[in-house]
């Protein structure tokens, strides 16, 4: 855990005394720095690591999918996601919707982008 309150290379936080913690992305040497009260999601969006090589960026709400990934290592929290794209199965594996993914710990996470899917009727 980090307590941001001076520049942290290029970057300088706003917020001092703010807990934070390193985000990587499996196979990247290179973590991004993410507060307990930012969503994974736009940290990696502020530090360029979002887009179609690396976590994908879509509705931003936790409805969509595209920001779909896979938690190796660490603790974390969630908002309100949809069950057509992380299932109730799924997130007890890892999976979550970085776009409401808040972290408590530093976090170790893969992308998982499942494509399209469709809704399946529970009987």
């Amino acid at each position: 855990m980090l307590t941001i309150t001076e520049e942290k290379g290029n970057r300088v936080d706003a917020v001092a005394n703010t807990k934070a913690h390193f985000i990587w992305i499996k196979g990247d040497p290179t973590p991004t720095i993410c507060r307990e009260d930012e969503r994974v999601l736009y940290a990696l969006e502020r530090d360029g690591r979002a887009g179609p090589k690396a976590v994908r960026v879509g509705c931003r709400q936790g409805g969509c999918g595209a920001c779909r990934v896979r938690i190796v290592s660490g603790g974390f929290e969630t908002g309100k996601m949809s069950r057509a794209h992380v299932t109730k199965e799924e997130q007890d594996q890892g999976y979550v919707l970085s776009c409401r993914l808040y972290p408590r710990s530093d976090l170790v996470l893969v992308p998982a982008f499942a494509g399209p899917r469709r809704a399946t009727k529970t009987r």
